[in-house]
């Protein structure tokens, strides 16, 4: 499966849940939105939402700064 993730095309061997992207890319805890196809995907949705092949994900965490 082909996913292009913050502008990047990353290959994964089979259809993983968001949760299960984010460990595999050691983001996990770092992240604090993602939108597949620019749609928001609820945090508490992770675990269960599954992107399909091809998609776009933008992962997003939020940085201060002043």
């Amino acid at each position: 499966m082909k996913l292009i993730i913050n502008g990047e095309t990353r290959d994964f061997e089979s259809s993983k849940t968001l949760q299960e992207i984010l460990k595999e890319l050691d983001l996990d805890g770092k992240v604090m939105a993602a939108a597949v196809n620019m749609e928001i995907v609820k945090q508490d949705k992770w675990s269960e939402f599954k992107p399909n092949d091809g998609d776009k994900l933008e992962l997003l965490d939020f940085v201060g700064g002043g």
